[in-house]
């Protein structure tokens, strides 16, 4: 896995894509660490300029939280998905953030994913989600920021096009 500021190299698409995320760090834990079955929930991203957030918790003792906070211009509510999981010794956590129909025709003015209880391994931003014969398309480094803890929008140079998030990360150690 790379570090958070090297690690933005893309995925696949839609579900799909999330389990091929799930894959990839399941083939880089090895066999002890198998991905346990995600938990994916809808929600609605809803356009008017107001920050919203959506989180989901995983884990034991939902260990593990992943929030999308955004806001957006345009159009009307689009429906999303939200997929957190865990490998089966709680040590990573995978988040994707995606719109299942491929490309979001919302405009896109801020956008942070953010995690609790891990730190970032590996996180891609996509512009659109693959769909039917479309790819995913990522957006360029320049778009986005990756810290230990957030994926967020490079003001400036974020081109307001999102479709998909994916994050994969470590669970951190808390001292007793």
């Amino acid at each position: 896995m790379a570090a958070p500021s090297a690690g933005r190299s893309g995925g696949g698409g839609g579900g799909a894509g999330w389990w091929g995320a799930l894959l990839l760090a399941a083939v880089a834990l090895g066999p002890a660490q198998a991905v346990s079955e995600p938990l994916t929930v809808p929600f609605d991203v809803r356009p008017g300029g107001v920050v919203h957030a959506f989180s989901q918790h995983a884990g034991p003792g939902d260990r593990f939280t992943c929030t999308f906070t955004y806001a957006s211009q345009g159009g009307t509510n689009e429906e999303w998905q939200m997929s957190v999981g865990t490998s089966e010794d709680s040590q990573h956590f995978t988040c994707t953030i995606w719109r299942p129909q491929g490309k979001s025709y919302l405009y896109f003015t801020q956008f942070k994913a953010e995690v609790q209880g891990a730190e970032i391994e590996y996180a891609m931003a996509y512009a659109q989600a693959a769909f039917g014969r479309e790819s995913d398309i990522p957006l360029k480094s320049e778009e986005f920021d990756v810290s230990k803890t957030t994926v967020t929008h490079r003001p400036g140079t974020f081109k307001a096009e999102l479709s998909k998030l994916v994050i994969v990360a470590k669970a951190t150690h808390s001292e007793l």
